[in-house]
């Protein structure tokens, strides 16, 4: 059986939905093709990570962050969310299960002031530290001088000098430190014309001080009685040190205003192990023929606990040995 997560102690399972879901305990459903092995939750016992999450606008990157906040509080968890972009949205957070009112949240005017910030959490007794973005990071003298002015590389180099304090720090600290990161479009050779390849802000510092890497990006709308309800987004793993160099890939159902649609995953993995039947373009549920998709995941939405059960069944066919 999986080993029982603490406070403490956060994998990646764990990231991307830290501790457990609405799901039930262990490790969150919609990940299982993600997974990147056991070794994550062990070699988390002693000292915690940064992890990356990166992608394109309006791929779920926030979301994804917020999430993993909102399971952490459910177990104990202290968290802090660093708002470089000024664009938190408590009605949001809320609408997801976070707690504000229990939440840090820290607006700073510059870059140096954000990390350091981070780097004083990190030293407490903060569980989860999210900063959104590292692209919103601004130097001091790029605030204080002119629009015009080239400051060449100075959001890089001050990255690198911040993260190797902040890793040094991290390192003695029961801490998982969350950046969310924008990407850019960059030539990528001067001498091949036409050839443009996708860049992390910030340098390449974080991608190197990243235990893990997640990259973001949008498929599809969803649609509910043609109105747009929604979002399908694909999370990737670019980069894991903490278990074997899997690139894995799996699909995630984002509702507007709410978060992760749970039920989706709930019937696509039980119907495909056996704990829900599925005949035809029906589901049977706890002995309840429903007619369809859509029938079935509202069926789920105000059965919390069927889901829970059924989540239960799950973890005890995969995970148990």
């Amino acid at each position: 059986m999986l080993p029982s997560l603490n406070l403490q102690v956060i994998s990646i399972e764990s990231l991307i939905y830290v501790w457990s879901g609405s799901l039930g305990q262990g490790v969150h459903l919609s990940f299982l093709p993600v997974l990147l092995s056991l070794t994550s939750l062990s070699a988390l016992e002693d000292y915690q990570r940064m992890v990356e999450i990166f992608g394109k606008e309006s791929s779920g990157k926030t979301t994804l962050a917020l999430h993993v906040i909102k399971e952490a509080q459910k177990s104990g968890g202290c968290c802090a969310y660093i708002d470089a972009e000024n664009a938190f949205d408590p009605s949001f957070a809320e609408a997801i299960g976070v707690d504000t009112e229990k939440l840090l949240i820290a607006q700073p005017d510059s870059a140096e002031n954000s990390l350091s910030i981070v780097n004083t959490l990190v030293g407490g007794s903060i569980d989860v530290v999210v900063v959104d973005s590292v692209a919103a990071l601004i130097p001091k003298c790029e605030l204080e001088g002119e629009i015009h002015t080239n400051y060449g590389e100075t959001q890089s180099r001050l990255m690198t000098r911040a993260l190797r304090k902040i890793q040094y720090t991290l390192s003695r600290s029961e801490t998982l430190i969350i950046f969310v990161n924008q990407v850019r479009t960059r030539r990528s050779s001067k001498e091949i014309s036409g050839l443009y390849k996708e860049v992390a802000c910030g340098g390449n510092a974080l991608g190197f001080y990243a235990a893990i890497r997640v990259r973001t990006s949008r498929k599809e709308l969803r649609y509910t009685d043609d109105q747009a309800t929604g979002i399908g987004i694909s999370v990737q793993i670019i980069k894991n040190k903490l278990a074997p160099a899997v690139l894995k890939e799996a699909g995630i159902d984002i509702t507007f205003g709410k978060g992760i649609a749970y039920e989706s995953e709930i019937l696509e993995m039980a119907s495909s192990h056996g704990v829900i039947v599925k005949e035809g373009c029906g589901y049977w549920i706890n002995g309840e023929f429903l007619t369809d998709k859509a029938a079935a995941e509202k069926f789920l939405l105000e059965n919390v606990t069927v889901a829970d059960d059924i989540c239960g069944t799950m973890r005890s066919q995969l995970f148990e040995r």
